[in-house]
C-alpha cells in the first residue's frame, strides 16, 4: 500500500506560515505588542520615546489605519479584524506580508510536493492569504475577549478612584497605568485625548464604536448623560460595572452550555475534510478509477456545496445571541 505525504506537507506548511506571521510581529515590534505583557504598548513606548505627543500620534495611527484602508482591493475582508485586533502593521505591509508568505508557500511546495505548477501556484496564493486571515482572527478574537474580562475591573477601578475625589478624567489616567493591554493602551490615549482638549464621552464613544462593544457603548452613554445632566458618576459606574459582570457571566454560561454542542458541529463540519486528506495519505490511488469519469467534477462541486452548507447552518444552531 502506498501512503502518501503530501496532505501533511501541505498542512505542515500553512502551519509555518501562521508561525511565520507570528514571529514576524514579535520581531519587528518586541514584546510590547504582546497582550500578555503586564507592562501595556503605551506606557512601554513612552518608556523608549518620552514624547507623549509623538506616542499619540502613533497609537492613534495603528488604532484607525486599517478601517482607512477598506478601498484596498480584497483588503477589505481583513480590515474589520486587523481593527479589532489592533494589529500594529500597516496595511500595506500586511499586503506585503501576504505576498511574500504567498512565494514560501511556493518554494515549499516545490520543494515537498511533486503538485502542477498551477496546483502550486493557486495553493501558495491561498496560504499567503489565508494564513494572515486566521493570525488576524485569533488575534482579534483573544483581544476582545480579554477586553470583556478586563472591562468590569477597569469600571471599578474607576468608581474607587471618583470616590476619593480624582477627577473622571484622572480616573481614566489611573486606569491606563493598572490595567494591562489591551485596555491599559486604549484608556491611555483617551486619558491623552483629553489632555490635549478632546471630551471623554467623545473618545469613549469613538472607541466603543471601533471596537463594536455594546459593553463599551453603555459606559460612552453613562459618561455623556453624566456630563449632560448631572449626577453621582461614581454611583452610575457602579451600577454599569454590575451589569457588564453580569453579562459577562452570563455569556460564559450559554459558552458553556453550548459547548457540545459547537464540538459537535466543528466535529460533523471538519470530519469529511480529514476523511478525505486521511484517505489521500493512506491511499493515494483510491479516487482513479472514478477520477475520469464526466460525473466526478459535478459530484465533487456537489459534495463542497453540501458542506459549506453544512458549516453555515452548524454555525447558525450553535451561535445563540444573548
Amino acid at each position: 500500500m502506498e501512503i502518501s505525504a503530501a496532505p501533511l506537507i501541505y498542512i505542515l506548511i500553512f502551519v509555518a506560515v501562521v508561525v511565520l506571521v507570528e514571529g514576524l510581529y514579535l520581531t519587528v515590534f518586541g514584546k510590547s505588542i504582546s497582550l500578555n505583557n503586564r507592562v501595556s504598548r503605551r506606557l512601554a513606548l513612552l518608556e523608549k520615546n518620552g514624547n507623549r505627543e509623538e506616542v499619540l500620534e502613533q497609537l492613534r495611527k495603528e488604532m484607525t489605519q486599517h478601517m482607512k484602508s477598506r478601498g484596498i482591493p480584497l483588503y477589505s475582508i481583513l480590515a474589520s479584524k486587523a481593527q479589532k485586533a489592533n494589529i500594529a502593521f500597516s496595511p500595506k505591509a500586511l499586503i506585503g506580508i501576504m505576498a511574500g508568505l504567498a512565494v514560501f508557500s511556493y518554494l515549499a511546495l516545490t520543494v515537498g510536493t511533486s503538485a502542477s505548477n498551477g496546483v502550486r501556484i493557486v495553493l501558495a496564493i491561498g496560504m499567503g492569504i489565508g494564513g494572515v486571515y486566521v493570525w488576524v482572527n485569533k488575534k482579534a478574537k483573544k483581544r476582545m475577549a480579554l477586553m470583556d474580562e478586563q472591562l468590569p475591573d477597569a469600571v471599578e477601578l474607576m468608581v474607587r478612584s471618583l470616590r476619593v475625589g480624582h477627577p473622571f478624567s484622572a480616573a481614566i489616567g489611573i486606569v491606563s497605568k493598572e490595567i494591562p493591554d489591551p485596555l491599559g493602551t486604549e484608556f491611555g490615549v483617551i486619558a491623552d485625548e483629553a489632555a490635549y482638549g478632546r471630551d471623554i464621552a467623545e473618545s469613549l464613544k469613538a472607541f466603543a464604536e471601533r471596537m463594536d462593544n455594546q459593553d463599551l457603548r453603555f459606559l460612552a452613554v453613562a459618561v455623556t448623560i453624566q456630563q449632560q445632566s448631572g449626577g453621582n458618576l461614581a454611583e452610575i459606574l457602579e451600577g454599569l460595572s454590575r451589569v457588564i459582570r453580569a453579562r459577562f457571566k452570563l455569556f460564559r454560561r450559554v459558552k458553556a452550555i453550548t459547548a457540545e454542542a459547537k464540538f459537535s458541529g466543528m466535529f460533523l463540519s471538519g470530519f469529511p475534510i480529514f476523511a478525505l486528506i486521511g484517505i489521500n495519505i493512506i491511499q493515494p490511488d483510491y479516487y482513479d478509477e472514478v477520477m475520469d469519469t464526466p460525473a466526478f467534477i459535478p459530484a465533487c462541486l456537489a459534495v463542497a456545496v453540501f458542506l459549506i452548507v453544512n458549516i453555515i447552518y452548524m454555525k447558525m444552531m450553535t451561535n445563540i445571541k444573548v
